[in-house]
């Protein structure tokens, strides 16, 4: 495709592939500007259910401007050939970043929240990512961080009117590597929610759970499931536990907490809105001690397992001190003094006249 032309557009070079499409970066001979250019594989081109959900991506996308999610210019057809036009993000993955070096805590809480903003704006619209992964994020030279790859989004309610929400058949890709290819099961391997990997319906907790798997492996450097093959990896999501000791000792107690709330196998358990989790983020980047009494005694005693027990003994401390202060200054201050009673008898003499007082 190098140095071929679709519609205005000359293109210059392959940016990625994925299951979905191959990437290009382009020219907009127009406007004289840098685009990335999306194209379904011509193998796909005959296949209905591809080229529905492609177009599904456009529409999807058409319905989300948020400064964290790549924008789209544009769709074109020549021939054969589908194409998306989309905003050019500079930079390099989220995924390239983790392995080019660790994250510091405050670097992922930052990149997690920007995340988050990014899916809490796509739920307000009713529209689930469901391949939420570090190879979906891009992080441009600035820190500013960009949500990808709406290919597998889904409305909650279906409202663009694709034939028959283009069956749930069509939404289905099945997974041969670690990786989104078409199926029965939907999403990669590794941050798919237990509901994803038994191929049942989703909501937007599914989200939420693999968001929980990405802010894990920022603070940890390290993919929370995995395994020899995807089906190795699929029952360690079903069946394992996270290594929670592998959290970095600085991570605030109530990002724990939060971990533990998205990554809850039972969705009725899990956290309900991702908008909870950007406000959490925001509360432990401000102050990393700030809520810590919102943590139930359970939460504290799984803490102070991993982040060292002291601190939390010495706040305990503090907290029993002020409890006992408040209680003696309740029980020892002085009563008000009883008020004097005084009586005053009179005998007042009547008169001629009998009159009583």
């Amino acid at each position: 495709m190098i140095n071929k032309t679709i519609a205005h557009y000359e293109i210059t070079a392959k940016l990625g592939q994925g299951g979905m499409g191959e990437v290009y970066r382009a020219t907009d001979t127009k406007l004289d500007r840098e685009v990335a250019i999306k194209i379904l594989p011509e193998s796909f081109a005959g296949d209905r259910n591809r080229v529905a959900r492609f177009n599904r991506e456009a529409k999807v996308l058409a319905t989300l401007n948020h400064p964290n999610i790549a924008a789209i210019y544009g769709i074109e057809k020549t021939d054969e050939i589908h194409a998306l036009v989309m905003e050019l993000i500079e930079g390099e993955t989220l995924g390239q970043r983790l392995k080019r070096e660790p994250m510091t805590v405050e670097e992922a809480l930052e990149c997690c929240k920007q995340i988050a903003e990014a899916l809490e704006a796509a739920h307000e619209k009713g529209i689930i990512h469901r391949d939420l992964k570090p190879e979906n994020v891009k992080i441009t030279p600035d820190g500013h961080v960009k949500v990808l790859d709406f290919g597998l989004a889904k409305e909650l309610e279906t409202k663009l009117g694709d034939p028959a929400s283009l069956d749930d058949r069509a939404e289905s890709p099945t997974i041969t590597h670690m990786t989104t290819v078409p199926g029965e099961l939907l999403g990669t391997a590794p941050y798919m929610s237990p509901g994803q990997a038994r191929a049942k319906p989703v909501d937007k907790r599914s989200d939420i759970w693999s968001f929980g798997c990405v802010l894990f492996e920022c603070l940890t450097g390290k993919r929370l499931f995995q395994g020899e093959d995807v089906t190795d990896t699929l029952a360690t999501i079903l069946k394992g536990e996270p290594d929670w000791a592998a959290l970095p000792e600085n991570t605030p107690p109530t990002i724990h907490l939060l971990l533990r709330k998205c990554l809850n196998k039972d969705r009725e358990r899990r956290l309900h809105d991702i908008a909870d989790a950007r406000i959490d983020l925001e509360q432990a980047l401000g102050d990393p001690t700030s809520s810590i009494i919102r943590l139930s005694d359970w939460a504290l005693q799984e803490t102070a397992k991993h982040s060292g027990i002291r601190p939390l003994l010495a706040i305990g401390a503090m907290v029993l001190v002020a409890l006992v202060a408040i209680a003696l200054t309740w029980f020892l201050k002085p009563s008000p003094p009883t008020p004097l009673e005084y009586r005053v008898e009179a005998v007042l003499g009547g008169t001629d006249r009998g009159d009583q007082y």
